[in-house]
């Protein structure tokens, strides 16, 4: 029995729809095979979606194939899971096969039938938006990130259990509500601030003129003159994200899987402060599937090199393109990714025993 159900994929800082395609025949072999260019992990999620299946109580014989349309682009992430395990128990018909039209469903599965977090859920959010589908279930440590976008009911399980249940239109499920603007309002406020710093008047100042006219600045003194203090709270008097900024920015950390779930909208401009061990790829992005790196990160934001003399030449080299174009371009065999990189404000430091 062919059952079809729907998920999506990331590339870059965008999302896109995935069907996943789920086959069981009785073959007399219990295989379970995943095609449409997996990775490790979607490869390894057919271990992770049998173990939940039967310890949730639900056994099946059969042979599954599973493919992920469009097969031509790369697949990533243990966020497959869910949509295979759901289109598995309408298979077996556990579950209403006429209701998946309506659900988007991501989410890792642990053996015990958990559903763990994933990256992306707000991209993913706005994707089902763009693509008319009512209902995205996800992790509900997702939930307050994805329910951000608005015009989707977002449901946060913490089960497969509860999942089966939602869609059996089992009533008590609510979506998560979340108001964008007051959520960005309350996640504004920053842990340091500007006016905490007594003194350093001139170094005060030319912060300010760099703050207002959105240029970079090179700071040289003495260690523990209070560069680093200095640096750390220049986001504190820039002008506030603006609603569209927050989304963008929120979204690369998504991505990036480093935006805290209990936050779910980031309000404060970024502040990222990479060691100068690290490698050109770390600082602009890479990988074989391409992913941000501190550059990217740093949109909307402050990026500060500490000890800019420590920093190799090469890593040096590959930010004159990205600190020009406001994007850095990733190319790939198999693709090219671009992230948003436009750093307004960047921090140079320089002991004074060192030249430029």
């Amino acid at each position: 029995m062919l059952v079809k159900t729907r998920s999506a994929a990331l590339f870059g800082i965008d999302a896109y729809l995935v069907d996943v395609e789920v086959d069981l025949s009785s073959s007399g072999l219990q295989n379970f095979m995943i095609v449409g260019l997996p990775d490790a992990a979607v490869k390894e999620s057919h271990q992770r979606v049998r173990g939940a299946l039967k310890n949730c109580g639900y056994y099946f014989g059969q042979s599954v194939t599973v493919n992920l349309a469009p097969a031509d682009k790369k697949k990533e992430g243990s966020g497959f899971d869910l949509p295979m395990a759901m289109g598995i128990l309408g298979a077996l018909e556990a579950a209403p096969v006429a209701r998946f039209p309506d659900f988007l469903f991501l989410g890792e599965l642990g053996l015990d039938g958990s559903v763990r977090p994933i990256r992306g859920a707000l991209p993913i959010a706005v994707q089902a938006r763009e693509a008319r589908i009512p209902n995205l279930v996800v992790p509900a440590a997702n939930a307050r990130e994805a329910a951000v976008v608005e015009e989707v009911a977002v449901y946060g399980v913490s089960s497969l259990g509860e999942v089966l249940a939602l869609v059996n239109g089992v009533p008590g499920f609510a979506p998560t509500r979340v108001d964008a603007r007051q959520a960005l309002a309350q996640a504004s406020a920053y842990n340091v601030d500007f006016r905490e710093v007594r003194g350093q008047q001139t170094a005060k100042r030319a912060l300010e003129v760099a703050a207002a006219g959105a240029h970079n600045i090179l700071m040289i003194g003495p260690p523990g003159s209070g560069k680093t203090m200095l640096a750390k709270r220049l986001p504190t008097i820039l002008p506030g994200l603006s609603f569209e900024e927050a989304i963008q920015t929120t979204k690369i950390h998504s991505v990036a899987g480093v935006l805290d779930p209990a936050q779910g909208l980031l309000g404060t401009r970024p502040f990222r402060s990479p060691h100068h061990t690290i490698s050109d790829a770390g600082l602009v992005g890479g990988g074989n599937i391409p992913h941000a790196g501190e550059v990217s990160l740093a949109h909307n934001g402050v990026l500060f090199l500490d000890e800019l003399p420590e920093f190799r030449r090469n890593v040096l080299e590959v930010m004159r393109q990205p600190l020009e174009d406001g994007v850095v371009t990733i190319a790939r065999a198999a693709m090219t990714v671009a992230f948003p990189a436009s750093v307004s404000y960047t921090h140079l430091t320089l002991p004074t025993n060192r030249e430029v």
